[in-house]
């Protein structure tokens, strides 16, 4: 059986010794959130860090978000210490995929959720969040759009814009699953509960929805409300963090089983023995990460 606490210890002396950073998404497990000196979203963790000193960021999350930081903290090490941790959604095209795409739609720009490997980064006009995706497409001149990798955060941004929007068909495998009998299950449950759900949910579940807004826009209404209850439509993860933010708020899963396997292979033993290997490490080649920068700089330009 592992000494937690011991393990809690060589992480806080290994953390000082390497001039560590601790980035954790909003979907980890509990023990790793309490770690953290940042919680959020993969681009607002990344953006942090590359203003931040330090040496090492250990990145909790998966591995897209890790590339990321990579990318806008090249000075960096970055470690993933769950190095299978990936994004199924991530994985859903490819650069080349996205080249052909293109090649059959030439007057189109190309938005890249930021839920994608640095190789798609590298082959978009410019990326975007779930809670800029409506600015950022409105923000461009072309009148059609291609928008990778998925497709119900592209048909929530098309309600929003008269560009024609071309959605790929990828989706996250967490929100895709929830349901409108989950939501109605979920409102009978809690009459009166605020339902807020996660843009990358599919269009019939948003249209049930009093709310849509990304993870930390989740955390921000549950907490600046005049509301008290609230149905959370996204990754369990997030619980524990408004739980510890929200404390006068009670805050419900839309579905329990609303759980990303990936981004809960992180743990203690692994960020330890990240610290002291600095291993697994995550790197991008230079020419893919100038251009993939380029795509999260002119997000970010806005």
């Amino acid at each position: 059986m592992q000494d937690i606490p011991a393990i809690r210890e060589e992480i806080r002396q290994l953390k000082e010794e390497r001039n560590a950073i601790f980035l954790v998404h909003n979907y980890q497990p509990a023990e790793i959130q309490d770690i953290a000196d940042l919680m959020g979203d993969s681009l607002e963790l990344s953006r942090a860090a590359a203003a931040m000193d330090g040496e090492v960021i250990v990145f909790c999350g998966v591995d897209f978000m890790a590339e990321t930081a990579a990318i806008l903290s090249p000075q960096k090490t970055v470690l993933l210490p769950a190095e299978d941790a990936c994004c199924p959604m991530a994985q859903m095209i490819t650069g080349e995929e996205l080249k052909l795409a293109k090649s059959c739609h030439p007057d189109a720009a190309v938005v890249c959720y930021v839920n994608t490997t640095a190789d798609v980064k590298a082959e978009s006009d410019i990326c975007c969040t779930s809670s800029n995706a409506v600015k950022v497409v409105n923000s461009l001149t072309e009148d059609t759009i291609i928008f990778v990798p998925d497709r119900n955060l592209a048909r929530y941004a098309q309600r929003f814009t008269k560009k024609t929007i071309l959605p790929w068909d990828g989706f996250c495998i967490v929100h895709d699953r929830i349901t409108p009998e989950q939501v109605r299950a979920a409102q009978k449950a809690h009459p009166g509960a605020v339902v807020i759900v996660h843009p990358e949910c599919r269009p019939e579940v948003i249209d049930l929805a009093d709310h849509v807004a990304s993870t930390s826009g989740i955390i921000q209404h549950v907490c600046t409300s005049k509301e008290e209850e609230f149905i959370i439509g996204t990754e369990v993860g997030i619980l524990h963090r408004l739980h510890r933010q929200c404390l006068e708020k009670r805050c419900f899963p839309l579905a329990e089983e609303a759980v990303c396997s990936n981004m809960k292979k992180t743990d203690l033993t692994k960020i330890r023995d990240a610290l002291v290997t600095l291993r697994p490490r995550i790197t991008v080649p230079e020419e893919i990460a100038d251009r993939a920068r380029g795509a999260i700089e002119r997000m970010l330009a806005l």
